[in-house]
């Protein structure tokens, strides 16, 4: 059954301070927003609009102030923080403006980390995994050293272990921030394809609106409230 378009989390109430009195920001104030599956959304804005800390928050990184974060009903800040750690590591795949691989170790062995860390098959991690490097247009690349590989190709590396496991969504923040217009483009390409691929649901914070025009939805925070653009 195809499970396009159904509800996979809700954001109710969701409240988010920053500061102490009488300096408060309120980033978010009883936000309320629905996620679907294989959805592709775009939150854009000026730096300082919270656009990082609601990705944080969908992605359990970060605890609202007040509100609950449901998936498929259950509401992930109830879970005890190894549960969380858990499920963040599953079902959640993750990408920064800055890659965070492992220096030293080769691209292989930096996209097994979440399968390790889920006790996985070590084989089967690392199948999937070269699988999903290959995926990603780094078949020849594997078993390089990280460090000795291209800015754009170390994204891809990056892009690889987020998906290893198969997540239900992919939270990126600003993925193609340090990368020339060529490799940006190339990155850009990559995600919609493996939405379309992976079937699943994709949020990206962005200031490039040629990647944010590429997602179905776009949305930015305007008085704590996220709202259509």
């Amino acid at each position: 059954m195809d499970n396009a378009g159904s509800v996979l989390m809700r954001l109710t109430q969701i409240t988010k301070k920053f500061g102490t009195p009488p300096d408060v920001i309120n980033i978010l104030d009883a936000s309320e927003f629905t996620i679907t599956r294989e959805m592709t959304l775009s939150v854009v804005g000026a730096s300082g609009i919270g656009k990082s800390t609601l990705l944080n928050i969908i992605g359990t990184l970060d605890r609202p102030d007040k509100g609950q974060v449901l998936f498929q009903d259950h509401n992930l800040f109830s879970l005890k923080q190894d549960q969380l750690a858990a499920f963040r590591n599953e079902r959640i795949g993750f990408v920064f403006q800055f890659h965070y691989l492992l220096q030293g170790f080769s691209a292989v062995e930096n996209v097994m980390i979440p399968g390790l860390i889920a006790r996985k098959s070590k084989k089967k991690v690392e199948n999937r995994a070269v699988n999903m490097l290959e995926r990603v247009g780094l078949a020849d690349r594997c078993h390089h050293r990280v460090e000795d590989l291209s800015g754009g190709e170390q994204q891809r590396v990056a892009i690889a272990r987020a998906l290893v496991m198969k997540p239900d969504m992919l939270l990126a923040d600003e993925p193609t921030g340090n990368l020339d217009e060529k490799n940006a483009a190339g990155i850009h390409s990559l995600i919609t394809e493996l939405n379309k691929e992976l079937g699943m649901t994709v949020i990206v914070v962005t200031h490039n609106m040629k990647l944010a025009r590429m997602m179905e939805k776009t949305v930015t925070i305007r008085n704590g409230k996220i709202v259509p653009v």
